[in-house]
């Protein structure tokens, strides 16, 4: 019988592991991996122990920290869902530093051991960074188009070695700049530059579709990665949020992906992570809280960042609350996150399904559904 728990703690294990090989020549951050590994068992039991008592916990949880970016990129979900925009009365809503630091507190309490934090660009939010770094116990992945990285923020990642640049590239030069504009690559390979020349760790977010795939999976591209300093890259199936499905892996690429992948782990000590990964070993998506799930820069728990429905806020339940919402409780039991889909996320795919059943078992305010109708 497949035991979802367990995945999940090898999962970690094999994360945790493979971090501690790409870092091994740094001492400095070597020897923090090692405590996070102690840390991450520790996190795994209290998972375990909720488990026992009726409450899945997943070991991950995607902070969208802001809604505001300074770039506009092309296919960008975020702005496509309404989670990003240039409207200053919509970043007035968002959650307040001392918020997210209770949230953050929370996670530690229930075992989440690693915290995503992106936007928006989440460099706009220092304070909230900062109060990051502070929960030494939680690894937090920051996804940064990079642009924002200033002497400040490299004192701070030197401070707080659980905080971890991940920056957004889409293969070389002509392939970035397309989708993110004129100039970001460069902006993004020069602070590569300077943060392997201060010896801090970073990753890369590379966004995987039809056109890029083989661009990004060739040794050539991930070498040039590694000559930068950079230690882990992390492939995410494009989402077609607006309308360019044509660009979305389909299961053919998929499968290339994975190949490439392991042949990469072969010949790299790099960390290689794809998401959503395998969702045939994984027995279907882990969004809902089966793997992870989402906290909207306004509070809301939603079950993913591409499947932006609500029905509960942070600001009025803990955690353990969100993951228990009726919303969360209806995906997991009806089946959806099993369903075959085309493109990188079964919940936008099935999104007409996702908010019926928001009409149907839970009391949302007509804001609410309102914001899951813009999808």
């Amino acid at each position: 019988m497949f035991d979802l728990q367990d995945y999940l703690t090898h999962g970690v294990e094999r994360i945790v592991a493979d971090a501690i090989k790409a870092t091994f020549s740094n001492p400095r951050e070597s020897a923090f991996m090692l405590g996070f590994a102690a840390a991450s068992k520790k996190a795994s039991k209290r998972r375990r122990d909720s488990e026992a008592d009726g409450l899945h916990v997943p070991p991950f949880l995607i902070a969208s920290i802001t809604s505001s970016c300074n770039l506009h990129c092309a296919g960008c979900y975020a702005r496509a869902n309404s989670l990003c925009n240039d409207d200053d009365d919509h970043a007035s809503k968002q959650l307040t530093a001392a918020e997210w630091a209770d949230i953050f507190s929370q996670a530690e309490e229930m075992g989440i051991s690693f915290v995503l934090l992106a936007g928006g660009e989440p460099c706009l939010r220092r304070d909230v960074i900062m109060t990051a770094g502070e929960q030494k116990n939680i690894l937090f992945p920051i996804f940064t188009n990079g642009t924002f990285l200033d002497e400040k923020y490299f004192a701070l990642l030197d401070r707080c070695r659980n905080l971890v640049p991940i920056m957004s590239i889409e293969g070389g030069r002509e392939t970035t700049d397309t989708r993110r504009g004129s100039g970001v690559y460069d902006r993004l390979t020069q602070n590569m530059e300077r943060l392997k020349a201060k010896g801090l760790i970073f990753g890369a977010s590379v966004t995987v579709t039809k056109e890029n795939l083989k661009e990004v999976t060739a040794g050539s591209f991930t070498d040039s990665l590694a000559e930068k300093g950079c230690k882990a890259v992390i492939y995410v199936e494009y989402v077609p949020t607006d309308g360019s499905s044509g660009l979305a892996p389909d299961d053919s690429d998929r499968e290339q992906l994975a190949a490439a992948i392991d042949s990469l782990r072969k010949r790299s000590d790099m960390l290689y992570i794809s998401f959503p990964g395998d969702e045939k070993s994984s027995g279907g998506c882990l969004a809902a809280g089966r793997g992870f799930f989402h906290i909207n820069p306004s509070g809301g728990a939603e079950p993913c960042p591409f499947s932006p429905f609500s029905d509960i806020n942070v600001r009025d339940v803990k955690l353990t609350g969100a993951l228990k919402s009726e919303l969360f409780t209806a995906i997991n039991a009806g089946g959806l996150l099993l369903d075959d889909h085309e493109g990188g996320c079964v919940l936008y795919e099935k999104r007409e399904q996702v908010e019926a059943l928001i009409r149907a078992q839970v009391r949302s305010s007509p804001e609410q559904l309102q914001a899951a109708s813009q999808l």
